[in-house]
């Protein structure tokens, strides 16, 4: 009997449904090389071990479902069925789930998606808003049956309920959850008036909540003009949407507790406001007082008439001084007049003459006669008395 003979396509064709019976729906691990994630939307790539490496191709339509994003170096646990790509001859392995090996597929995407938000600076606290201290009217986008809701509207009507709450319902969970709220935060803003919003979901599992970890929902909160408080799971679970967020929330409770003071808080806080702005404008009307006294005497300074009554003043109190001085100064020359004129009166020859002496004058020329030398008979002499004069002749001299 002569030996059959293939030709390579058949025997290509021959061995793919071979190897395709054989291994499908089968598990395969190894360390992924070698990726490729062409426009097409197809991934290629290359699973390897210490020894040996296969070929894998996912399907745009498999791999929309992934959560994280394969790269090199990423050890994998791929599940799929062997084919061969019968133009090369080159079997290869048809992957239509993977996941990364020794960690969970979401926990990777929940690094990956935070590691490159975090590079982009969405978590920078710089482009983070402040929440205002008493909003009048907030915006809650949660479940409309959940607890998270009760809790907030609880505390929001225990701690301020005058305040305004509009409740925005979505899906906080499942596939349709993540759409849901991304239209919420649009539609919010859209529609104005609000204050802030809460963003609320009671605990669970990361596959519970992983509607918050979804680059989508990541944006929105960044995008929105209106400050967001994420109140999502209990207290340990973390997610994107706390990090984009303008102030995380442990609990929806602790967010209502957050966004509103207490009544009775505000007031105290107001009251000792309004002690303090008092305070402070009644020591600035004080400073002011002072000021307008002082700018009042610089003013009256330079006013031209304040001036002369000034200058007059200070004349008057020159002139009562100087008049003070010159009758001090006229009682003390009196006292001195007084005394030189007695010591003068005792050395006057007039009151020699009181005492009975008198003065001889030679005539014609009034000469004071100190001698008898001085005279000759005939002479005619004056004689003055205390009191009158003599006119005599002169009879005889004796010496």
């Amino acid at each position: 009997m002569p030996p059959k003979i293939y030709t390579v396509s058949d025997l290509t064709a021959e061995v793919r449904a071979l190897l395709e019976d054989a291994f499908s729906g089968i598990w395969v691990e190894g360390e992924l090389s070698n990726f490729r994630h062409p426009s097409s939307g197809h991934m290629y790539f290359t699973l390897k071990d210490q020894q040996s490496q296969v070929r894998v191709v996912m399907f745009r339509v498999a791999n929309r479902q992934l959560k994280f994003q394969p790269r090199d170096g990423l050890a994998m646990l791929v599940y799929g069925e062997l084919s061969v790509y019968e133009p090369r001859g080159e079997y290869q392995i048809v992957a239509e789930y993977m996941e990364p090996r020794g960690v969970g597929a979401l926990q990777l995407a929940f690094e990956q998606l935070k590691e490159r938000l975090q590079a982009e600076g969405l978590f920078d606290d710089a482009r983070k808003r402040p929440i205002p201290l008493l909003p009048r009217r907030i915006g809650v986008i949660t479940s409309p049956t959940g607890a998270a809701i009760r809790d907030i509207l609880q505390v929001l009507g225990r701690r301020f309920a005058n305040v305004d709450v509009l409740i925005h319902p979505v899906l906080v969970q499942g596939d349709q959850a993540a759409p849901e709220i991304v239209d919420a935060l649009r539609e919010l803003n859209r529609r104005g008036g609000l204050d802030v919003v809460i963003l609320a979901r009671g605990g669970g599992s990361i596959e519970d909540l992983w509607a918050f970890n979804e680059e989508a929902v990541a944006r929105a909160i960044a995008d929105s003009k209106i400050p967001v408080i994420s109140a999502i799971g209990h207290e340990v679970d973390y997610t994107i949407a706390d990090f984009v967020a303008d102030l995380r929330a442990p609990t929806p409770s602790a967010a209502a507790e957050l966004v509103v003071s207490r009544k009775d808080e505000l007031a105290q806080r107001l009251d000792e406001l309004q002690a303090r702005m008092t305070g402070v404008v009644r020591s600035r009307l004080d400073a002011l007082r002072v000021r307008m006294a002082g700018l009042d005497r610089h003013l009256r300074l330079l006013n031209p008439m304040e001036r002369i009554r000034m200058q007059r003043r200070r004349m008057m109190e020159l002139w009562r001084g100087l008049t003070g001085w010159a009758d001090r100064r006229l009682i003390v020359l009196g006292g001195e007049l007084r005394a030189a004129a007695g010591k003068l009166d005792s050395l006057s020859p007039l009151a020699i003459l009181s005492r009975g002496y008198s003065i001889c004058l030679r005539l014609p020329e009034r000469q004071i006669v100190k001698e008898s030398t001085m005279l000759f008979a005939g002479d005619e002499v004056e004689v003055r008395l205390h009191r009158g004069t003599l006119r005599c002749d002169v009879r005889e001299v004796k010496a």
